[in-house]
């Protein structure tokens, strides 16, 4: 859609991660302009600027009304005798020229640190950006300078004030008899939590039974509310947060330890505080009643998703006997018809291959495994969903303001643009405005070899879920009221919904819509740090295989043909990657744009999209995140691998005392980093 002539367009501005220029976002998640490489003046990545449209759809940036950051964390280079960092984050657009000064550090940095660098004002857009260091962080291959250049990156908090920690002292170890009495007391339930293997935090739990007339469920979260007071230290810093980050190496909790992973963690066989949610179910799997209690808990048996599936598989598992056994079957009985209900009733199936980088004890990337969402993981899905949706058909039916977590319906332009898309790859879709069509769609294209692509590319046609005091429902759940409520150990919404469904005071509308906003950023913030820092990690595991001169095969399959190489996808380790034209085998090929395929020119060997075989990786290029690899070929054979692909032009900005070297002569957009 054309941008107006004569307007002034406020949003924020978010570079693309291989290059090619800007959008600029608007309030709601619309893109209001594209911006070019030359035209986003001093804008940076996440920046709130002013702009002016150009021709078309097209804009240029004519005004810097906020920072989103002014520190930059990347590796430290020279270029003749002149320092500059070459930042971390793909969507910097620029190289910041380094200056003396700054604080003291305990070295100087040499060639190839990971440094933080803090941004001078930066106002003419014919100049390079420049900065000081205002943190060494160390080589980049030290133990854990990956990941704390990652924290570094997204501005994330690690360390508790003293104030927060203080107050998370005070609490006893034990719940005291009074409190007790305030309470249901369920504690002789047969309670259950099942999580990952090196979960810390568990905030959720469940206990179901069968019943004459069907099933009795409670589900059993955390009692965060009962410690974290409203107005405390340890509210202001968990409303801070938002969240807890999960990156490959650690947690960054929301609430300090001694809360996280004790005195609030559903531990096994101690007493803990809840706030329940208790369900009647018919034989049939219809919800009869609901009711909330605050209660006080003790968890029977502490089980790990792969116990779970075995127990559900009939295995025997040392340390849990039969009754622990027919309770999860029990569970999944019941778990199973509620899932099939949700999908009849039209919530959409977009799970997405899941992997985990396993690390050794020097903390590299030693293996990559994948996530099954088997039935243990869909058993406590379906309850901790159920729950939401109570608790938020509960709090909006008592006309109170609330953060609700909201998936709003797609608009229909976008859904129309993922049409005419899908029908470039061969797949024939209709009015993706109905539900049915759109249900039609995710499950024709199961199986496809492009399947995630395609996924892909409709979940960026959807509206990004967030936080807000208006219950605008769920759309790719297909609920009408719904809420985070079984989370509150790592999430600060969750907490604010206990508060109101245990009538507690939680601000006006004015003020929860600024929570809403702010934790819906910090959200986003910490998804960005952690898939940040799964990619380092998996770059590193290839890395690593490279070094050792044995890279392992992979299985891999063309998801798309373009003109220069293959695009490919390696789904047991839920990873990416390009095979260049002249690393295919015996070549030299053709690219067939008629049928998109590539031909061999001799022995007529073709390349096309879906077609699978085994990979090795090639190269790596952790600064553009990239891996290119090749087709893995039976002894004997070689591969011819083309040249090298040039880097992408560097800017080096010229020295701090305002000289321009004669044979250097920087205009926009030279300084540009190429991506």
């Amino acid at each position: 859609m054309p941008v107006p002539k004569n307007s002034a367009l406020v949003g924020k501005l978010l570079f693309n991660m291989r290059g090619g220029g800007a959008r600029l976002i608007g309030k709601k998640d619309e893109v209001l302009a594209w911006i070019s490489d030359g035209d986003s003046g001093v804008g940076l990545h996440g920046d709130t600027v002013e702009a002016r449209p150009t021709s078309g759809d097209r804009g240029r940036v004519t005004k810097l009304i906020s920072r989103a950051k002014d520190t930059f964390v990347g590796t430290f280079q020279k270029e003749k005798a002149q320092a500059f960092l070459a930042p971390d984050e793909p969507r910097m657009p620029f190289n910041i020229g380094i200056r003396p000064g700054g604080p003291e550090l305990s070295r100087p940095p040499r060639v190839g640190d990971k440094v933080v660098v803090k941004l001078d004002d930066w106002i003419d857009p014919e100049q390079p950006p420049w900065g000081q260091i205002v943190e060494l962080l160390g080589a980049a291959t030290d133990k854990g300078v990956d990941m704390v250049s990652i924290i570094r990156t997204h501005n994330i908090a690690t360390d508790f004030p003293a104030a927060c920690e203080k107050e998370a002292a005070s609490f006893s170890d034990t719940i005291s008899a009074e409190e007790i009495a305030k309470r249901e007391d369920c504690r002789g339930q047969m309670v259950l939590t099942i999580d990952p293997d090196d979960a810390k935090d568990h905030d959720d739990a469940i206990s179901v039974e069968k019943t004459a007339h069907g099933y009795r469920v409670a589900v059993h979260i955390a009692d965060v509310a009962a410690y974290v007071r409203p107005g405390g230290a340890l509210d202001k810093e968990a409303r801070k947060r938002g969240n807890s980050t999960y990156l490959a190496d650690r947690t960054i909790p929301m609430l300090p330890f001694r809360l996280s992973a004790d005195l609030c963690s559903l531990r096994e066989r101690v007493d803990r505080l809840a706030h329940s949610v208790f369900f009647e179910y018919t034989a049939t799997g219809i919800l009869k009643k609901v009711r909330f209690a605050r209660t006080v808990i003790r968890v029977h048996s502490k089980l790990s998703y792969r116990q779970a599936y075995a127990l559900l598989k009939g295995e025997t598992v040392p340390g849990f006997g039969a009754e622990v056994a027919e309770a999860v079957n029990t569970s999944w009985e019941l778990a199973a018809m509620l899932r099939k209900a949700r999908f009849a009733a039209g919530s959409l199936e977009m799970d997405f291959p899941e992997v985990k980088v396993i690390l050794d004890e020097q903390g590299r990337a030693d293996r990559i495994e994948r996530v099954v969402n088997d039935e243990s993981h869909q058993l406590i899905e379906e309850f901790m969903l159920a729950a939401n949706e109570a608790v938020a058909h509960e709090i909006k039916n008592r006309t109170i303001p609330c953060v609700y977590r909201i998936h709003e319906t797609p608009e229909s332009e976008r859904l129309n643009d993922f049409r005419q898309y899908a029908a470039t790859l061969g797949l024939k879709v209709s009015d993706l405005k109905q539900r049915k069509e759109v249900m039609r769609m995710l499950n024709a294209i199961k199986g496809r070899p492009d399947e995630h692509r395609l996924k892909l590319e409709f979940l960026k046609s959807l509206k990004r879920a967030a936080y807000s005091v208006d219950a605008l429902g769920h759309y790719g759940l297909a609920k009408v009221d719904y809420l985070h409520f079984t989370s509150p150990i790592r999430r600060y919404a969750d907490l604010i919904a206990h508060r109101v469904l245990g009538r507690e005071k939680v601000g006006g509308r004015a003020e929860l819509e600024e929570t809403a906003k702010h934790i819906s950023d910090t959200e986003r913030t910490s998804a960005d740090a952690e898939r940040d820092s799964r990619t380092v990690k998996k770059m590193e595991f290839f890395q690593r295989q490279l070094d050792r001169q044995k890279p392992e095969e992979f299985e891999a399959f063309i998801s798309d043909v373009k003109s220069h190489g293959l695009l490919i996808e390696l789904p047991t380790v839920d990873t990416v990657g390009f095979i260049p034209a002249g690393l295919l085998p015996g070549g030299p090929y053709d690219f067939d744009s008629a049928r998109v395929r590539f031909v061999n020119r001799r022995s007529m060997r073709v390349f096309k999209l879906g077609d699978r075989f085994n990979v090795i990786v090639v190269k790596v290029d952790a600064e553009r995140r990239t891996m290119d690899f090749a087709v893995a070929e039976k002894p004997g054979q070689k591969n011819e691998r083309q040249p090298e692909r040039p880097e992408r032009p560097q800017h080096h900005p010229q020295p701090s005392k305002g000289k321009r070297p004669p044979e250097r002569k920087p205009k926009r957009p030279q300084g540009r980093k190429r991506r």
